[in-house]
């Protein structure tokens, strides 16, 4: 049996089909549109931080105070977090090297795996977290209140002064954190490991680091930097450029936490692929 469809009627449908492909394909363009555009800004935005930072003033009083923030009132949260990643690790492997007979691997174990992976990445989202929110809220409630425009008028360089002296302390004073972290986190590993058994304190830290090297922790290091790098970058970022009203600054924090802690994960993934090849 065929169904007969009035020429008017096929006319209307293929009009109506039409139309949504339109709108699909207008919102595709817009989406890449936006992309592009997003890209484009964050490049010229890095590329202006890069030039303020070489120019011949640069903000001294206000970078120390800016490592002051991020360093200092950070080692609360930062001590509680690495001492638990070490406790807990402890803890939760033991039982399965006493299977073995190879408690004796515990204390290089949990440093080799703080040192490498645990102790920058935890440590790094849980900056992304408390940085980069911080900073995204409190530029973006400047940009709300045109404190930024009062700046730019008055010849003060907000960018060199805002955002220059963020991103180098938050480069230089996380990769400080995460050594803290580590070291606390094999302090939190000797406790875990005399909950149910009696390790003295350098009998615990000599096995600990005597299968520790160079290419353990230089890795580490180099990565935690692009990583304070990152989270600063994204912070000031999305604070600096954040929309006007109260609302926008709950959006430019909570952007630039998600924005932050992703592009950590994405910076490891990389440096662990360049460090297995550099390994080879």
């Amino acid at each position: 049996m065929k169904i007969i469809i009035p020429v008017k009627r096929a006319k209307e449908i293929a009009l109506h089909h039409t139309i949504k492909l339109s709108e699909k394909t207008l919102a595709k363009t817009k989406e890449a549109h936006n992309f592009l555009t997003d890209f484009a800004d964050v490049i010229l935005f890095i590329a202006r931080l890069i030039r303020e930072t070489f120019s011949r003033k640069f903000e001294v009083r206000e970078f120390f105070h800016q490592c002051f923030n991020i360093g200092y009132k950070s080692l609360p949260l930062i001590s509680v977090t690495g001492t638990i990643m070490g406790l807990v690790l402890t803890i939760q492997s033991r039982p399965v090297l006493a299977n073995f007979g190879a408690e004796t691997l515990l204390p290089g174990m949990v440093a080799i795996s703080l040192i490498r992976e645990m102790g920058p990445v935890i440590t790094g989202l849980i900056c992304a977290g408390k940085i980069a929110s911080g900073m995204g809220a409190e530029l973006g409630s400047m940009k709300v209140t045109e404190q930024i425009e009062a700046m730019e008028v008055s010849s003060t360089h907000p960018m060199r002064f805002l955002v220059v002296t963020r991103v180098w302390a938050a480069t230089l004073m996380i990769p400080l954190l995460i050594l803290y972290a580590d070291a606390l986190g094999i302090i939190g590993s000797w406790i875990g490991a005399n909950i149910k058994g009696d390790v003295s304190f350098v009998l615990f830290f000599s096995q600990a680091f005597k299968n520790i090297d160079f290419l353990d922790f230089i890795p580490a290091v180099v990565k935690s930097f692009f990583f304070g790098a990152v989270i600063g970058i994204v912070g000031c970022y999305k604070g600096y450029n954040a929309g006007r009203g109260t609302e926008s600054v709950g959006k430019a924090a909570n952007s630039a936490v998600v924005l932050a802690s992703l592009l950590v994960l994405i910076v490891d993934m990389i440096a662990v692929q360049v460090t297995d090849m550099l390994v080879k």
